[in-house]
Order: C-alpha cells, then sequence, then structure tokens
C-alpha cells in the first residue's frame, strides 16, 4: 500500500470515529472504528470497527449502515477528496480472532489444569 493511501485511511479512520462519537444513537456508544480500507481508485472505503460486546454488533452494524449517508457527507465535506468513497461497515477480523485464539487458549489452560497431576521424583 503506497504511503498515499496510508495517510487517507488514516485521516478518513479519525473524521469516522470522530462524527460516530457525535451521533445520538445508543446502539453506537460501544463502538470504536479500527481501521479503513479505500480502494485505490477512492470509490469505496471499508470500515472496520470493533463494538464492545458481541451481543450488540449487529445492532451497531444496522446503526452505521443507516448513518451512512451522513458520514459519507462529513468525510465530503471535511476530506479533500478526488471522490466520497461510498462507505461500508465491517466488524474487524483481526478483533475477532483475536477473540478466538484467546478462547482457545483459555480453554488449553482448562485442561492443563485439570489434566492429572505430575508426581515430583
Amino acid at each position: 500500500m503506497s504511503d498515499r493511501m496510508r495517510r487517507v485511511n488514516s485521516i478518513l479512520r479519525e473524521v469516522l470515529a470522530e462524527e460516530i462519537e457525535r451521533l445520538s444513537d445508543t446502539r453506537l456508544e460501544m463502538v470504536s472504528v479500527t481501521a479503513v480500507d479505500t480502494q485505490p481508485n477512492l470509490r469505496q472505503a471499508t470500515v472496520y470497527v470493533d463494538v464492545l460486546g458481541e451481543e450488540s454488533r449487529e445492532d451497531a452494524l444496522t446503526a452505521l449502515h443507516g448513518a451512512a449517508k451522513r458520514l459519507q457527507a462529513v468525510v465530503g465535506a471535511e476530506v479533500r477528496l478526488k471522490y466520497t468513497p461510498i462507505l461500508q461497515f465491517a466488524i474487524d477480523p483481526g478483533i475477532t480472532g483475536g477473540e478466538r485464539i484467546e478462547e482457545i487458549l483459555r480453554e488449553l489452560r482448562g485442561e492443563q489444569s485439570e489434566g492429572p497431576a505430575m508426581e515430583e521424583e
């Protein structure tokens, strides 16, 4: 990824994070923007978010999809780009993958502590 695209993604992440904080929707209270991946042609951007509480993820994504036009308008007004990207929202796969790894490690630790104790000689 080029330096220019990294800067664009970083700026979009900052602007979107600030604007999502300003939204009054209670479903977005525990949402944080973790990354933005903009296509090189600037036509679309995937916004990766993390939501505290697994049960509220779908509600948060629904709220973000509903606020997409407003968020795009803010990006268009605050960020100077040739095109204003169409925003798509997704749960950050790195976060869910990390949670799964932690779960597996907890299971392994639980099995080790419950397993037969080794006798010392």
